[in-house]
């Protein structure tokens, strides 16, 4: 991977946990994970999955090493990544937080992942904020997501982004994605229709010291669910956290998975085709840096 970034090279840095067991259900997390790949390669651009193995923090893991990501139980976040080292963990699927941390420390500029986490509903009272957002603020790279996860409380989140200086930019689009819908109904900092220019608002805050950049990028309108149908699938979801007493990175899986039940299906779908779509913004974008 450091030869592709001495060359001058594209890259795109991808995380591990929505691979994982953690992530999508076997068999769709190894298509997931086969189709970032491919489509990161199909625009000209080296995809590296990050992930911690042996107590090594990788990004661009060998292809042999998939199969221990795809089976992986344990997540590691940013705050994890030095005690993973120290106890030599055998592999950790990373998260979004975790895998900006190691793509800034290796000079990735770009990371492709489904959806980033944030400010949890009922946040004011539990506190409960997910470290992707501080993250993004602090390590300068370009975060391509499809907005953040739509269980969580979007427009506090947008709120907290903006006291964090983090500009969150929309993909030929005025609206904050909300995961499995192109909208959230709330307005992005910037619209922006061109990779070009995505690169450049990109690169102007790296050379000023500043830090990251979300780029949010709609799910393809073919793969959006009915929102009325995403709506009961949340509030079924959200009943399951609560009766659980869920806190944090607990609640992801269960929600994923309480939605997948809720929508016949139709979640996993739409996540794949999230994701990949999400892969090939990011690539282009890579691209487009080189040249900014």
């Amino acid at each position: 991977m450091q030869d592709a970034l001495d060359t001058g090279t594209a890259v795109v840095a991808l995380e591990s946990t929505i691979f994982s067991n953690l992530g999508l259900p076997s068999p769709s997390n190894e298509e997931a994970l086969n189709r970032c790949i491919r489509a990161v390669r199909k625009e000209g651009a080296v995809p590296a999955l990050t992930a911690v193995l042996d107590g090594d923090l990788c990004a661009g893991v060998n292809p042999d090493t998939h199969e221990r990501i795809l089976e992986s139980t344990t997540k590691v976040a940013a705050r994890d990544l030095s005690t993973s080292v120290a106890k030599k963990l055998s592999v950790g699927a990373t998260t979004v937080s975790a895998s900006l941390v190691i793509a800034s420390a290796i000079g990735i500029e770009v990371f492709a992942t489904g959806g980033i986490g944030g400010v949890h509903r009922g946040a004011d009272i539990t506190g409960d904020i997910s470290a992707d957002l501080l993250a993004i603020s602090n390590y300068p790279v370009l975060v391509v997501s499809a907005g953040a996860k739509s269980f969580l409380d979007l427009p506090k989140t947008l709120e907290y982004l903006e006291t964090l200086s983090v500009p969150v930019l929309g993909w030929q689009t005025n609206f904050f994605p909300a995961f499995y819908l192109r909208s959230s109904g709330l307005s992005v900092s910037s619209r922006l229709d061109d990779v070009t220019e995505v690169a450049v608002v990109h690169r102007t805050r790296t050379n000023l010291g500043q830090g990251g950049t979300l780029l949010g990028v709609p799910i393809p309108a073919d793969a959006e669910i009915d929102p009325s149908l995403v709506a009961e699938a949340l509030e079924a979801a959200l009943d399951d956290v609560e009766k659980l007493n869920l806190k944090g990175p607990e609640i992801t899986p269960v929600v994923l998975a309480s939605i997948a039940k809720a929508t016949g299906g139709q979640s996993i779908p739409a996540n794949l085709a999230l994701a990949e779509n999400n892969a090939t913004v990011a690539a282009q974008v890579a691209v487009a840096l080189l040249s900014v």
